[in-house]
């Protein structure tokens, strides 16, 4: 799978397919499984998979059968199919690569493309209740965006993958609202200034009721995924719930507590301020643009330490220039590539990040380098991973 068809996380700009011809091309072949289930549908720069995590937490705990389709995975690719929490099986993969690898060779479609179509055949086999569906990359071509959900939610929008979803906020923002269809309601996580009047004139154009989770009132729910960020996307939860309980969706209160409490239970979601170890304290966080990163340096200003060491990694199509600055200059840190195709040499990372103050050594693995950090690190001292999921997932 991962040698014959290209794979964006891995390879980048050569395995984005900017059309949706294929994905319907595949549905049909399928006998358009996508039809055969509900759904919700989670776009959004930054928080679209916890929201996604959450909200199938929570729709479990109310007694339904809950697919869960999200990516990309950290160490297993059959995290990104899964049915009340519980992975798609290694045969059902291997079965559908077998059945279906002339179609799939013969209409050249990406890894995406296919890993889609192998979760909604997958879904509709088992009969699902329910599919919480993660977008992969921006919303109007999306390979998910053949679904027609119960509710569309949109969490927040910023700067990120701008070679292929546009360069300003506005753009982003009309690209993601591309999974607002006609009479189905959308959720709005955060009301931006740059992006609410093109979500409103986008949900009017659809006859979409449009919902702002910030302006709605709720009371203050708790969640075990610990991230400071989480409060915002709680909102986007509790407006999703909200909207599927006025469709018919039963969901108790308590059910709602419950799943809230319970996503890495229900779920096994990681990376998002994952505290690894306590001496020294190890926290991970798969933040990897300018937003997510504001608010995981936000947090770590406020835990105690002595010494900060960093581990860090990213892609090579990072715009270096907006993240670095928002790393502390006080930290020791220990540069290092992730094991993927598009990971950035270590060497230029170290450069880069010296022009922003920013001092440490380059070692030749992530897990070279995290090792070291702990060699290093005392017991009062913190060691952070983090700048790219692969950074995060070779030490997880």
């Amino acid at each position: 799978m991962f040698q014959q068809l290209p794979m964006f996380q891995r390879v980048g700009a050569q395995a984005f397919k900017k059309d949706l011809s294929r994905t319907i091309k595949l549905a049909e072949h399928l006998d358009n499984p996508h039809k055969k289930f509900k759904s919700v549908h989670i776009a959004g720069t930054n928080g679209k998979g916890s929201t996604s995590h959450m909200l199938a937490s929570v729709l479990q705990e109310a007694g339904y059968k809950v697919g869960l389709y999200t990516s990309p995975h950290l160490k297993d690719f059959r995290e990104r199919i899964k049915i009340n929490g519980k992975f798609i099986s290694k045969k059902s993969v291997v079965d559908f690569i077998k059945q279906h690898k002339d179609f799939l060779t013969e209409n050249e479609l990406s890894f995406f493309e296919m890993t889609v179509g192998m979760a909604f055949q997958y879904f509709a086999q088992e009969k699902v209740d329910i599919a919480v569906i993660e977008v992969g990359l921006g919303g109007r071509l999306d390979s998910t965006n053949i679904i027609t959900p119960e509710v569309s939610v949109i969490t927040n929008i910023g700067l990120d993958h701008t070679a292929f979803l546009g360069t300003s906020i506005p753009e982003i923002a009309a690209e993601k609202a591309g999974i607002i269809k006609n009479n189905i309601p959308v959720i709005i996580g955060e009301k931006q200034k740059e992006t609410t009047g093109i979500f409103k004139k986008i949900a009017k154009e659809n006859n979409s009721e449009i919902y702002f989770a910030e302006a709605l009132k709720f009371e203050k729910y708790h969640t075990d995924l610990k991230g400071d960020y989480q409060n915002k996307n709680i909102k986007s939860v509790l407006a999703a719930v909200k909207v599927l309980r006025e469709r018919g969706w039963e969901i108790p209160e308590e059910s709602l507590k419950n799943g809230l409490n319970s996503v890495k239970l229900h779920t096994s979601l990681q990376g998002r301020w994952d505290i690894l170890k306590e001496k020294p304290k190890v926290i991970c966080d798969t933040a990897h643009n300018a937003e997510g990163l504001t608010l995981v340096f936000k947090q770590l200003k406020r835990e105690k330490f002595q010494h900060l060491h960093i581990v860090m990694g990213v892609v090579n199509d990072k715009d270096l220039e907006k993240i670095l600055p928002l790393f502390p200059k006080t930290a020791i840190y220990y540069f290092s590539k992730p094991e993927v195709p598009r990971g950035l040499e270590a060497k230029i990372l170290k450069e880069k990040a010296a022009e922003f103050e920013l001092e440490g050594r380059v070692y030749n693995s992530i897990s070279e380098a995290y090792e070291a950090a702990l060699e290093t690190a005392l017991d009062e001292d913190l060691v952070f991973v983090g700048g790219s999921t692969f950074t995060v997932a070779e030490i997880i």
